[in-house]
C-alpha cells in the first residue's frame, strides 16, 4: 500500500521523515480515536515521493515533493510531519494554506544544515558525509542514520529494531528517490515562508534530539505567531516510535482544538 487510511470523517494526514515508510505513524495512529477499534477521524499516512511504491516528484525540490504531497492532502486538514516531513508540512502550509487547517510538527526545523546565520543545525561536513556516504554506501549510512535517531533516547535498546521495521527498504527503485530526499534536507531552508503560515501549529520535540537540536524548534515557537512547544524529556529525534502515547495525546488536542 502506498497510504495508510483509518476512519472516515475529519482529516489528519500523517507525513513521514526521510527513509521511513508510512508505517512509521502506525503506533500513534492506532491510539488516536479512528484509529484501532474506532470510528471518528480520517487519518491518513502518506509516503513521500518516491517511498513506499509512491511516485517519484517531478523534481528534486522542495516545492515540487510539497506539491506531489498537497495532491493526496484534503483541504482543512491537520497535517503532522515528521523530521523532512515537518519540514514539507511547513512548505505545505506556506504553498496551499487552504489544504492546512493547523499543523503538528515533530522534530523540526526550518533549515537541516548550519551555516553562518543559522546556528542550529547540523554541522555542513556531517550532512555532506552523509550524501557522500549514501551514495558509496546506501545500507551503512542507513544504519548510522537510524542510530543518530535513537541518541539521548531512554528506549534506546528498543528503538533502533522499531525504525529499521518502519524504514524503507532498500532498492535499486527507492535508491534515487531517497538521494533526492538527502538533498532536499542539506538544501532546504523554510524560513523566508514562514511569515505566510497563520495557522495554529503545536511543535514536539525530544530534549536530547542530535539530529534537529532543540534550538531549533524553540526558534520555531518563536518565529510562527500561533506556535506551541512541547519537549519530551529522555527523548531523542523519533518520539512517535519511542513515545507513540504522548505524541498521540497531543497530535489529537491540537487536533479538536483547531477544528
Amino acid at each position: 500500500m502506498s497510504a495508510a487510511h483509518i476512519g472516515s470523517t475529519a482529516p489528519l494526514v500523517f507525513i513521514h521523515g526521510w527513509a521511513m515508510t508510512p508505517a512509521a505513524w502506525r503506533p500513534v495512529m492506532e491510539l488516536l480515536p479512528g484509529g484501532r477499534g474506532g470510528h471518528s477521524g480520517d487519518h491518513i499516512a502518506l509516503p513521500l515521493p518516491g517511498h513506499a511504491h509512491a511516485p517519484q516528484a517531478a523534481a528534486a525540490t522542495l516545492e515540487s515533493w510539497a506539491s506531489a504531497l498537497a495532491a493526496r492532502v484534503p483541504h482543512g486538514s491537520t497535517v503532522v510531519g515528521w523530521s523532512l516531513g515537518a519540514l514539507l508540512a511547513l512548505a505545505l502550509a506556506a504553498l496551499q494554506p487552504e489544504r492546512v487547517r493547523a499543523l503538528v510538527l515533530i522534530s523540526a526545523t526550518p533549515r537541516f544544515v548550519a551555516d553562518a546565520d543559522w546556528a542550529y543545525g547540523l554541522d555542513a561536513r556531517t550532512v555532506v558525509s552523509f550524501l557522500e556516504g549514501y551514495a558509496s554506501a546506501p545500507g551503512a549510512t542507513l544504519r548510522r542514520f537510524f542510530a543518530l535517531q535513537t541518541l539521548g533516547d531512554a528506549a534506546r535498546r528498543t528503538l533502533l529494531p522499531r525504525l529499521e521495521a518502519a524504514s524503507q527498504p532498500h532498492s535499486d527503485a527507492a535508491q534515487a528517490a531517497l538521494q533526492d530526499g538527502l538533498h532536499l534536507l542539506a538544501s532546504s531552508d523554510v524560513r523566508p515562508r514562514l511569515a505566510a503560515i497563520r495557522v495554529p501549529v503545536q511543535l514536539i520535540h525530544g530534549a536530547c534530539d542530535a539530529l534537529m537540536p532543540l534550538a531549533a524548534a524553540n526558534w520555531l515557537a518563536t518565529a510562527l505567531p500561533q506556535a506551541k512547544l512541547s519537549v519530551l524529556e529522555d527523548c531523542g529525534h523519533a518520539p512517535l516510535l519511542s513515545r507513540p502515547a504522548e505524541c498521540a495525546a497531543l497530535i489529537q488536542d491540537a487536533h479538536e482544538r483547531h477544528t
